[in-house]
Formats: C-alpha cells, structure tokens, sequence
C-alpha cells in the first residue's frame, strides 16, 4: 500500500523556520523524483520544489528560491522541505508528491501558518 505521510507544519513567526517531513513506504522510493506544492485558502494547488531521482537535481518556484531546500534520504525513504525565512504568504497546506514510472501519489498535506 503506497502511503505519503506529511508532518512538520504548525504555526511559525514571520521570519522563522520550519522543515516539513515526508515519510514514504509502498513504492520503490529511489525511482521517483519527490516534490512539494503548497495550496493557501481560495488558490490553486502551486508548485514549491522538486528533486530527482537520480541524479537528485533540485528545482524550485521563484517564489521560494533562496528560502527553501528540498532534499531526500533514500535509505530512510524521506523527503524534507526546509523553509527559512517564512513569509505570511508561505501559510498554506504543504503536500509531498511522487511522480515516476506513470505513477502520482499525494501525502494528506500539513498545515503551515505564518503569523505575528
């Protein structure tokens, strides 16, 4: 059974930090590039980051480069998002995807709240 697990999200000062985890099991973890979208309340599902799989080249929206990094730990099957510098228009439902070999699998997300 494939399973995304999300975790790490919560309520963060502007200007804080938080790493969000995402824990994945049911699939052969090394062969899919993993990414990250965000979705705020009443806007679409938007693309943060992604890495490879082989070779892990990291992509990211313009909107987080320089502030975020995506990376993963084949042996552990995890892939992590950390957030620096967070903004109040980071605040939105994180999600972890994998995408490989025709397949696309989504974690439930974990909220991220931006606020003084």
């Amino acid at each position: 059974q494939v399973q995304l697990v999300d975790s790490g999200g919560g309520l963060v000062q502007p200007g804080g930090s938080l790493r969000l985890s995402c824990a994945a099991s049911g699939f052969t973890f090394s062969d899919y590039a993993m990414r990250w979208y965000r979705q705020a309340p009443g806007k679409e599902r938007e693309f943060v980051a992604a890495i490879g799989a082989n070779p892990p080249s990291t992509y990211y929206a313009d909107s987080v480069k320089g502030r975020f990094t995506i990376t993963r730990d084949n042996d552990k099957n995890m892939v992590y998002l950390e957030m620096n510098n967070l903004k109040p228009e980071d605040a939105a439902v994180y999600y972890c995807n994998a995408w490989g070999s025709g397949n696309d699998y989504w974690g439930q997300g974990t909220q991220v709240i931006v606020s003084s």
